[in-house]
């Protein structure tokens, strides 16, 4: 398992970059906007990650900037832990094995969420190409929120 990134909301995505990189001295390693999201992704990484980064081998911040607007209430605005993982199947089944509740479960073979006990969501993404499809996590439902 490798730690990626923490992925925080942002309400204004420009006062964000300006805090995180102008101010803070994180620099951009990458950048993704979804139109049919409505939502742009932003990677930072600190200046002595930035190179191993964009080899996707530094811990990054994402910041998300959701089009519409939203008020972050309860600690919307922090959104995740993600971890790569060898195999996505087994370390769901492991997780369960365990009694932790699969709240978004891989059906696509390549992302999950659990959630920790004091309610922290953690994602996990399959490393290199997704997995088939494979049962019980093809039919699998989700459970609570993530």
């Amino acid at each position: 398992m490798r730690y990626l990134h923490t992925m925080v909301r942002v309400k204004d995505l420009d006062q964000s970059l300006d805090f995180y990189c102008n101010k803070l001295g994180l620099q951009e390693v990458n950048r993704m906007e979804s139109e049919k999201g409505r939502f742009t992704l932003v990677f930072l990484a600190a200046p002595d990650d930035v190179e191993m980064a964009k080899e996707r081998k530094a811990p990054l911040v994402e910041l998300t900037y959701n089009w519409d607007t939203e008020d972050y209430q309860g600690g919307r605005n922090f959104g995740h832990l993600a971890y790569r993982v060898e195999n996505i199947y087994e370390t769901c089944q492991k997780l369960m094995d365990a009694g932790v509740v699969i709240n978004r479960p891989p059906r696509d073979g390549h992302m999950a969420f659990v959630r920790s006990p004091d309610g922290i969501s953690i994602e996990l993404l399959q490393e290199g190409e997704h997995l088939a499809p494979a049962e019980p996590w093809a039919s699998m439902e989700n459970t609570g929120t993530w």
